[in-house]
């Protein structure tokens, strides 16, 4: 059996978001922070190849990061105000 690369989202709960146009000093909506995407044939593997790809990550203050596989590239939008 072959090992396939695989397309991983790498994620963080760290960070906060204020909503666009807020005046509050206080971020009005919990959070997930996209770092990145690559491939690997783990997310091990995965997350090497991001760290070596983004290497100015190692001076965030970002520690806690995650990977989800992603199935497809394929990208659906959607609107709120329509």
């Amino acid at each position: 059996m072959q090992n396939r690369m695989k397309k991983y989202i790498f994620l963080t709960a760290e960070g906060a978001t204020f909503q666009p146009k807020s005046e509050s000093s206080v971020p009005a909506i919990d959070n997930l922070q996209v770092i990145g995407f690559t491939e690997g044939i783990s997310a091990k593997k995965a997350f090497k190849n991001l760290l070596k790809e983004n290497p100015y990550l190692f001076e965030t203050s970002f520690d806690e990061i995650f990977a989800i596989p992603l199935q497809s590239s394929k990208k659906h939008y959607f609107l709120l105000k329509n």
